[in-house]
């Protein structure tokens, strides 16, 4: 089985977030969860931008990059939208990676070095008509990407949703999330063979 670090999004650790993981659990997976507001959670995306913006983006990566300290350098890193970051940093950028899971973000490869570790794969994963993702560059750095990497996959769903995936938002899109679960449950499964 697969062993994944999660980042949760701009809203924070949700029991949506943690619902997803349980998920990933219940699959035989390990999962760390780690919080990088320290306990902060928003009712709605404009806040908890607002709280990143205020804590520095740099910060948020670093709590990201201080979670993976003393944890196995064979992990699976995943994000959901501003989790991203610090998944997409330390995917690029740490010895030992086995996949990324990016998940309604993606940055261009030349923000953390330009470069993808050679041999492994990527998912990420988005609606293609949400604003966030399709309209602020997130889809054309998962293009990008996907053309330059030849394990990384894209999946796009039908929809205008940011945090669709999250079960304990508005936004959540039940069947697209079950598609995206189920896929990203294939990939971890195919990962955790020997």
């Amino acid at each position: 089985m697969a062993e994944v670090l999660l980042f949760h999004h701009a809203q924070g650790l949700t029991s949506g977030v943690r619902e997803f993981a349980e998920t990933l659990r219940a699959a035989g997976h390990t999962v760390h969860l780690p919080d990088l507001y320290e306990g902060q959670v928003f009712d709605d995306l404009a806040g908890g931008v607002g709280y990143a913006r205020r804590t520095g983006f740099g910060t948020i990566i670093q709590r990201g990059q201080a979670a993976a300290d003393g944890l196995p350098g064979e992990l699976v890193y995943a994000g959901i939208s501003l989790g991203v970051l610090p998944a997409q940093l330390l995917a690029q950028t740490r010895a030992g990676v086995r996949g990324a899971l990016l998940i309604e973000a993606c940055v261009p490869l030349a923000e953390f070095g330009g470069t993808w570790p050679a041999g492994v794969p990527a998912q990420i994963h988005g609606m293609d008509a949400d604003e966030s993702f399709a309209a602020e560059g997130d889809l054309d750095a998962a293009r990008a990407l996907v053309e330059a990497v030849p394990e990384a996959e894209l999946f796009l769903y039908p929809g205008d949703r940011h945090l669709f995936v999250d079960s304990s938002l508005p936004s959540y899109d039940k069947a697209a999330a079950t598609l995206l679960a189920d896929r990203v449950l294939a990939f971890l499964d195919r990962l955790g063979r020997p």
